[in-house]
This record gives C-alpha cells, structure tokens and sequence, in this order.
C-alpha cells in the first residue's frame, strides 16, 4: 500500500517536537498542542531505552532536559517514564505518541543505529507505516529503515543532501539519483556559509519530483520568503503562527 504522508495539500508545517512553547519539547503534551494549533505533522527524534523500547528524545541524554548526565539507552522505559520533564510529562515512547495522535503524520529521525529495529516495531504496531517519514542524518541508516517500512517515505540524510545540492548543477537525473531513493529534502537554508536554499535548489528538487522542508524557521517574515520560493514545508517550533499564515497561501 502506498504511503500516505504526502496527502493533505502543502505547503507542509512541521511542528518541531511538537509545540513547545507551554509543554515540554517532544513530550505527548507537545505532541497534543501542535494537533491543537491546526499542524498536521509533527517532527519528532528517537533514540533506545535499555530495554528495547523506541523513545522519544533528541538528545542522547538526560542532561539538557531533565538536568541528569544519563543516557537515555541507560534507563529502561518505565524509568524514563518517571522523569519529570515538567508539566507532569514524562519521556513518552514512539508506540504511545503514534498510538495517541492517529490523525497526525510523524516525521520521525532516528538518531541511534540500535533505535533502527525499536522504531521499525512501533510503526508496525501501530499500523502507522503509510503516515510517518522516516530519517537519518546517516544515510545508510535511513536507506535501512527504508527497506524494512518500504510502506513508509524516507528523507535524505546528510550525506544525500551534499549529493543532492552538487547534483542540483547538473540533470534532474543525476539529482533524483543522488538521493537514492529518498523523496524529500529536509535541510536548513544555509550552513557553514554555505546556502542550500536557492531558487535552482528547489527548482531542481521539484523537476526531480522531490519536497523541499527547511528547518528551523520560526519568524514569519522567514517563513514568508521561503514559502515565496517555492518550499514545500517549514520545520518549526512556532506551528501556532505557522499554520495559520500557510492557510492563507492554499
């Protein structure tokens, strides 16, 4: 069966790590205020409980968070559970957040290679494979979690994205095969001083049937130029502004 993620009309608004302006980043509060906001989608990181169990997280530890230099993979997912985050959320699991939010699209990006088969078994069990991306800044590993959900799309990781970005001087052939087999782009507008966000770059990534989603954009003035230049999506922490502004663009 097809992938259904790409279904409701662009441009897209990712809310990063849910809304967390009032909750706690990637938390099932975050997750519930971002639904509340209009977003359909949400951007979310996983990493691995001791216990197998694919976790919600950015960081690899407790540190920044919950002011605890743990790792995550160190605690089991009960454990986990019982950190206080604030707001009485604690971390949630990747099972949990597709489970409770059935009418969300997860934008999931797999931070740990040993979260690969965690994340593989929540999405099966939650049925969730046709409404989640699945990523990697490692290439290898996002074309593995590729091959296990092929249900599922996938974007590039940091390795397609250098490949797509020297491909985008060349054909829509050589870009689409850059990315080897992923269909979107997610990218910020520039790094190192290095812009990756140009009119050729969209434009090359859309005669290459590609979505272009910037990150991390949260002032309106931004999100209105890149939208002017053809993004398909903005990852954002700010979906309460974001959503209505791209409702007045469809």
């Amino acid at each position: 069966m097809a992938s259904t993620y790409f279904d409701p009309p662009g441009p897209r608004v990712l809310a990063h790590r849910g809304l967390a302006i009032d909750a706690p980043e990637n938390s099932l509060l975050a997750f519930g205020k971002a639904a509340e906001a209009g977003a359909a989608y949400v951007e979310t990181d996983v990493h691995v409980s001791f216990d197998g169990v694919a976790v919600i997280a950015h960081d690899p530890t407790l540190k920044r968070v919950a002011g605890r230099d743990v790792p995550v993979a160190k605690l089991t997912m009960g454990e986990l559970r019982k950190v206080d985050l604030g707001l009485g959320q604690g971390f949630c699991s990747l099972e949990e957040a597709l489970d409770g939010f059935r009418d969300l699209r997860f934008n999931i990006d797999v931070k740990a290679e040993g979260a690969v088969p965690a994340t593989v078994a929540a999405v099966r069990r939650t049925a969730a494979a046709r409404r989640v991306l699945l990523t990697s800044f490692s290439d290898p590993r996002r074309r593995r979690l590729g091959a296990l959900v092929p249900e599922a799309v996938t974007s590039a990781g940091r390795e397609g994205v250098v490949r797509a970005l020297r491909a985008s001087y060349s054909t829509a052939v050589a870009f689409r095969r850059a990315l080897r087999g992923a269909i979107a782009l997610q990218v910020p507008e520039g790094l190192g001083g290095v812009r990756i966000v140009t009119p050729r770059f969209v434009d090359r990534a859309h005669a290459a049937g590609v979505e272009v989603h910037v990150w991390t954009v949260n002032e309106p003035e931004r999100m209105t130029r890149l939208l002017d230049l053809g993004v398909d999506g903005l990852v954002t922490d700010r979906a309460d502004l974001a959503v209505p502004l791209v409702a007045t663009r469809i």
